[in-house]
């Protein structure tokens, strides 16, 4: 049943759904804590990463189907824990305060980075070592699949600084709740056609190697980045259709710790 490319796609879109589930409830629980429990909840978590990293090592020269989906979760879990030092304010960037208004748009791309600066930088730091690790490799399953991840993010970041029309800021934890001041609402920016080309035209070449893949292995491997590839093209469009995304995640968390200071920001622009 495994070895089915439908399975591996509808694989891949629970754990999506699950895995940010998860991280979502883990950061919710640490905001009832306060600092010590968003620490703690990394440092508890911390087995993950390390399960994540021995995954990945252990199944680059295996290319059988088992390794495949081991690979594909490695990635995952270690994509998971480092986003979870981040929604938990452990490692962010310098920059901790509210956007400055009238200022130009150098100094607002400046500070806008030193939000997430620390922590684009250690994904990139684990991107370049996954690539070194692979090179050659018979499985690099699990470096595709974090290279998705990481490109999926950089790209949804930029739109957000550049301005969409749909900004859902519900989940955002109360580390973070400047980081909503550095985005921008608009109709339409001139990244946002070209992510969602890029990303269309990935998940088809993703779809096309699975259509000639010769090996079961290969073709769930395909299929797993395809399914990827397709809920980050999806992610995108939620920034600018009037979708409740929220709902998908909503009742599994426990209410905020305190009165909402976050409200989504989300309005046509006229």
């Amino acid at each position: 049943m495994l070895s089915s490319p439908w399975i591996a796609a509808l694989a891949a879109l629970f754990v999506w759904w699950f895995s940010t589930g998860a991280i979502l409830f883990a950061v919710r629980r640490a905001d009832h804590g306060g600092p010590h429990a968003r620490l703690w909840a990394c440092l508890m978590t911390l087995p993950i990463v390390v399960l994540g990293a021995a995954g990945f090592v252990d199944t680059l020269a295996n290319p059988s189907l088992a390794a495949v989906y081991v690979a594909f979760l490695s990635a995952l879990a270690i994509w998971g824990w480092i986003e979870l030092t981040f929604l938990t304010g452990t490692i962010t960037g310098p920059v901790t305060s509210h956007s400055v208004p009238n200022v130009s748009e150098g100094e607002r791309f400046i500070r806008a980075w030193g939000t997430v600066a620390y922590h684009e930088m250690l994904l990139g730091a684990v991107m370049v070592a996954m690539v070194v690790l692979s090179w050659g490799a018979e499985n690099q399953f699990g470096t595709w699949t974090f290279a998705i991840l990481f490109a999926a993010r950089i790209s949804a970041k930029l739109n957000l600084y550049l301005g969409v029309r749909k900004i859902n800021v519900e989940f955002i934890p109360e580390p973070l709740e400047h980081l909503p001041s550095h985005f921008r609402t608009a109709r339409m920016n001139w990244l946002f056609p070209m992510s969602i080309t890029a990303l269309s035209f990935t998940a088809a070449c993703w779809l096309e190697r699975l259509w000639v893949s010769e090996s079961q292995a290969d073709s769930v491997g395909f299929a797993l980045l395809g399914a990827l590839t397709a809920l980050a093209l999806l992610e995108h469009w939620f920034m600018v259709l009037p979708l409740p995304d929220e709902k998908l995640w909503r009742w599994m968390l426990p209410e905020r710790p305190q009165p909402a200071q976050a409200t989504r920001l989300s309005e046509e622009v006229r």
